[in-house]
């Protein structure tokens, strides 16, 4: 039976005009799901709950049950999990089954489960009948820290990652802190690797708390939703990129995205691709951006607390990853982006990184 008791939860304000929304943080909120919707939607009563073959099985019925409480008629839409299911193939998948169960203008979306989903659903939700609401449901440290907030929707293409897609503000997004307890050691730790990134480009004085932090889970929603708000006034300050300052969320991300797709989607996770982006982006700003080389090494040491990896595997030539970097979205005017930073905390985005350096 759904739980409830009235919601207790940490909260961030995402200020955007008439694409504002809170972002709740804190455990059990799954089963408010329904009431949020209800709230923040104005009495929508036909749903679409996408989510993910593993992430299904652990919370989808509670999703449904809390929206079905609620008046809301939901279908429930699951593809394979894993970066593959973020493709154009599977938007037709997912939006195909939307159609047939007579979704219209006035229905709504879920997103259950990590960044994957987070992007498939939204981006379903912004083309399907030229766009409706939907509501983010983030079940991994990555997704709640990052990608769940930002409307940053979309799928990938066989030659870059996230190349086709739209931005589509979420109506609200429930992190359910108590979702992470079922992750993997692997899938813990490479949500990490945003948290650190958020640190070194926004927040030095969250570095020694993250230090203590790997030692164990400890105060894990008041991170979260530190980290949360460091990604919401980025957005708030420029929502659509335009500006450069939400460029800075990309440190780390130029070569990540490139090694995540040598590997093969799938065949690294988007968090150990990122933390090899990392140490690189760190080192190289010492070279370029006279970043001390103690701070880069204290970055390195957190990646390696952990259990981020820190060297890139021999099959991986740096030709081959410039190359792919020159295809990603970071590349303008024949240059590759860096993001590099002038001291933790402190970042900036630099054009002058060469193949020499």
């Amino acid at each position: 039976m759904s739980d409830s008791s009235p919601i207790t939860s940490l909260q961030v304000h995402v200020s955007l005009g008439d694409r504002s929304y809170d972002v709740q943080v804190g455990d059990g909120l799954l089963d408010h799901l329904g009431e949020t919707a209800s709230l923040v939607l104005n009495g929508r009563t036909r749903a679409a709950v996408v989510t993910e073959s593993q992430v299904g099985p652990l919370y989808a019925e509670r999703a449904l049950e809390s929206l079905r409480a609620a008046g809301v008629d939901p279908v429930l839409i699951t593809v394979p999990e894993g970066e593959a299911s973020k493709a154009l193939g599977v938007v037709e998948k997912v939006c195909s089954p939307m159609a047939a169960a007579r979704l219209y203008r006035k229905s709504f979306v879920v997103a259950l489960g990590g960044g994957v989903i987070g992007d498939l659903g939204g981006f379903c939700a912004a083309i399907y009948q030229r766009g409706i609401p939907y509501l983010q449901v983030p079940t991994t440290v990555l997704s709640q820290v990052d990608s769940s907030v930002g409307g940053k929707t979309g799928a990938n293409l066989p030659e870059a990652k996230n190349m086709v897609g739209c931005f589509h503000q979420p109506a609200a997004v429930l992190a359910d802190t108590a979702t992470l307890q079922t992750l993997g050691k692997r899938e813990w730790n490479e949500g990490f690797a945003e948290i650190i990134k958020h640190a070194c480009i926004r927040d030095a004085a969250m570095v020694p708390h993250l230090e203590k932090v790997a030692e164990r889970k400890s105060h894990l929603p008041e991170l979260i939703r530190r980290n949360i708000a460091i990604k919401a006034r980025i957005v708030e300050e420029d929502e659509y990129e335009t500006k450069g300052l939400r460029s800075l969320l990309n440190f780390g991300h130029t070569l990540g995205h490139a090694i995540e797709a040598a590997a093969g989607y799938g065949g690294m996770l988007h968090g150990e691709a990122i933390a090899l982006g990392l140490r690189a982006a760190a080192w190289l700003s010492t070279r370029v951006a006279g970043l001390a080389e103690a701070d880069a090494r204290r970055v390195e040491q957190l990646l390696a607390a952990f259990d981020l990896p820190l060297v890139l595997p021999d099959r991986f030539a740096t030709d081959d990853l410039l190359g792919i970097a020159a295809s990603d979205k970071k590349f303008e005017h024949g240059k590759v982006r860096f993001v590099l930073l002038r001291s933790l905390g402190e970042a900036f985005v630099s054009h002058e990184v060469t193949r020499e350096h």
